[in-house]
C-alpha cells in the first residue's frame, strides 16, 4: 500500500515526475531509464522470436509471447501518457524526434487488432535505445560525435556532387553494357534497367553474380568497372577524412568552440562542454 501511495504522490507532483522520467541525474531517474531500456530490449526480442515461432507453428509459445507483448504494450502506453502529462510543453515533446518515435512505437500496437501486419512497426522501439548515451553519460564518445557530425556537415556538398557523378556514371556504364550485351543470345542484359542494376552492383564491388556478361568485350568492360570500383569507394572516405583533419586543426572563432559551437572564454584552453582543445 505504501508503494502505491508513493506512486500516486509522485504522479501528482509533476516536477518530480518530470525529473524522474526525463532526467538522469537522480537514482530514480537512472532506474526508470534502465527499466525502459530493459523493456524495449525484451519487447523487441519478443517480436523477433514471435515471428520465428509462428514460422515453426509453436502456437502455445506464441500465446505466451502475445500475453507478454500485451503487458509491454500497456507499459509503453502508460509511459508515453506520463511523458505528455509531466512535460511543461507537451507539444514540444510530442512533435520532437523522440516523441514521434515513442508514439510510433506505441500506437501501432493497437492497430494489430485491425491490421495484423502492423506488429512489425513495433521494431521502431530500437531507435529509443539511443537514450543510452544520456543514461551512462558517455561524454568520451560525445566529443568524437561532434567531430564526425561537423565533418559530415562540411563534406555534404562535395559528397552530394560526387554522388551525382556516380549516378551518371552507373547509367552510362549500364547503357554501354546493354549496347554490348543486349542483342547477344542467352544474354541476361534484357533491358536497360537490368544493365544499370548490374553496373551498380559491379561498381560498388558487391558482385552478386546473378547477372554476368557472355561476350569477350562485355567481360573486358566488366573487368574495367570492377577495377574502377575500388577507386570510386575510396573517394568519399578521403573527403570526410580531410574534413575531419581540418575540423580538428581549426581554432576557436568568435568565442565559440569549433567542435560543438558552444560559448567559450578567450583564455580557455579547452571547451567546457565537449573537451575540445582550443
Amino acid at each position: 500500500m505504501n508503494i502505491i501511495r508513493k506512486c500516486f504522490a509522485t504522479i501528482r507532483d509533476r516536477e518530480k515526475l518530470y525529473e524522474i522520467i526525463f532526467g538522469t541525474d537522480t537514482p530514480a531517474g537512472k532506474a526508470f531509464d534502465i527499466l525502459v531500456m530493459v523493456s524495449i530490449i525484451l519487447s523487441i526480442a519478443i517480436s523477433i522470436v514471435g515471428t520465428k515461432l509462428m514460422a515453426l507453428n509453436f502456437e502455445w509459445m506464441g500465446t505466451v509471447l502475445m500475453i507478454m507483448e500485451a503487458f509491454f504494450m500497456v507499459f509503453f502506453t502508460i509511459e508515453y501518457l506520463l511523458r505528455l502529462y509531466c512535460t511543461p510543453r507537451w507539444k514540444d515533446y510530442a512533435f520532437s524526434f523522440f516523441g514521434i518515435i515513442d508514439f510510433l512505437a506505441t500506437f501501432p500496437a493497437y492497430l494489430v487488432f485491425c491490421l495484423p501486419a502492423a506488429q512489425y512497426m513495433l521494431l521502431l522501439r530500437a531507435f529509443r535505445l539511443i537514450r543510452v548515451f544520456r543514461i551512462f553519460k558517455l561524454f568520451s564518445f560525445m566529443n568524437e560525435g561532434y567531430l564526425l557530425m561537423e565533418s559530415l556537415r562540411r563534406s555534404a556538398k562535395k559528397i552530394s556532387v560526387y554522388f551525382l557523378f556516380v549516378i551518371v556514371l552507373v547509367i552510362a556504364i549500364g547503357t554501354l553494357m546493354f549496347i554490348v550485351e543486349g542483342g547477344t543470345p542467352h544474354s541476361q542484359f534484357t533491358d536497360l534497367s537490368t544493365s544499370i542494376y548490374w553496373a551498380i552492383v559491379t561498381l560498388t564491388t558487391v558482385g552478386y553474380g546473378d547477372i554476368t556478361p557472355v561476350t569477350s568485350l562485355g567481360r573486358f568492360l566488366s573487368s574495367l568497372v570492377m577495377i574502377l570500383g575500388y577507386t570510386i569507394i575510396a573517394v568519399p572516405t578521403g573527403i570526410v577524412s580531410a574534413s575531419i583533419i581540418d575540423t580538428t586543426k581549426e581554432k576557436a572563432r568568435d568565442n565559440k568552440c569549433p567542435r560543438c559551437n558552444a560559448e567559450v572564454k578567450p583564455d580557455d584552453n579547452y571547451c567546457h562542454h565537449c573537451g575540445e582543445k582550443l
